[in-house]
C-alpha cells in the first residue's frame, strides 16, 4: 500500500514538474498574488479527476476515439499561440500589472499618485483567469496522454493497490501546484522592475508558442 503510494507520488510529480503551459501560468500569477487559491484548486482538482479518470479505465475507451484526441490537439494548439502572442504582446510594450503587485507587497502604503514606472493593465477577473487555467489544463492533448493513459496504466499494474498509487498521484499534484503558486512570490524581490516582467512574459511567450506548434507539426 505505501510502496503503490510512493510510486504514484514519484511518477506524479515527475509528470507534473516539467515546464509547461500550466506551470506557467501558475507561476505568473502567483508572481502577481491574483487568484493564487482559485488557480492552484483549478490545477489540483483537474490533476485528480484526471488521474481517477486513468485509474478507473477511461483512458481504454478514449483509445476507441482518435478523433477527440485530433480534435484537442488543434483546439489546444490555437489556444497556446493565442496565449503566447499576447504574452508577446505584453513584453514589447511593456504592459503588465505585475510590478504594481509585486510593489504593493513592499509598500501597502505608496503614495497615491505616484509616477508608474510602466503601462499598467487593469487585473484580470476571477472568471477569465479560471477559464484561462482550464483551458491550459484541459485542452493540453499531453495532460491526457501522461496523466490519463501513461499514469493510468502503470498504476493498473499494482492490482488492488492501484488506488493508492492515485492517492500518490493526487498527493503529488497538491504539494507541487501549492508549491508553485504560493512560493513563485519568493521570486518577487527580483521582478520589481518591468524589464524583468517584460522578459519573463518573452520566455512565456517563446515556450507557450513552441508548445502550440508542436502539438500539431508533423513528429
Amino acid at each position: 500500500m505505501i510502496t503503490s503510494a510512493l510510486a504514484g507520488l514519484g511518477l506524479g510529480l515527475s509528470l507534473i514538474i516539467a515546464i509547461g503551459a500550466q506551470n506557467l501560468f501558475v507561476l505568473r500569477q502567483g508572481l502577481r498574488r491574483q487568484h493564487t487559491l482559485a488557480v492552484a484548486l483549478v490545477c489540483m482538482s483537474s490533476d485528480a479527476a484526471l488521474i481517477i479518470a486513468g485509474v478507473a479505465g477511461i483512458g481504454l475507451v478514449l483509445t476507441q476515439l482518435p478523433w477527440l484526441i485530433t480534435a484537442v490537439r488543434w483546439a489546444g494548439a490555437l489556444f497556446l499561440v493565442g496565449y503566447g502572442i499576447l504574452a508577446a504582446r505584453r513584453a514589447w510594450r511593456g504592459e503588465d500589472a505585475g510590478v504594481a503587485e509585486v510593489e504593493r507587497s513592499y509598500r501597502p502604503t505608496a503614495r497615491a499618485g505616484a509616477p508608474a514606472t510602466t503601462t499598467r493593465t487593469a487585473p484580470q477577473t476571477r472568471r477569465a483567469v479560471i477559464l484561462s487555467c482550464l483551458a491550459l489544463t484541459w485542452l493540453n492533448p499531453h495532460v491526457y496522454l501522461d496523466t490519463v493513459f501513461l499514469l493510468g496504466s502503470i498504476a493498473n499494474t499494482h492490482g488492488d493497490d492501484r488506488w493508492w498509487f492515485a492517492v500518490g498521484a493526487v498527493a503529488g499534484s497538491v504539494l507541487w501546484f501549492t508549491a508553485l503558486a504560493y512560493g513563485a512570490r519568493l521570486l518577487a524581490p527580483l521582478l520589481r522592475s518591468p524589464a524583468a516582467w517584460r522578459a519573463l512574459d518573452a520566455v512565456i511567450a517563446v515556450v507557450m508558442v513552441a508548445l502550440g506548434v508542436s502539438l500539431v507539426w508533423p513528429a
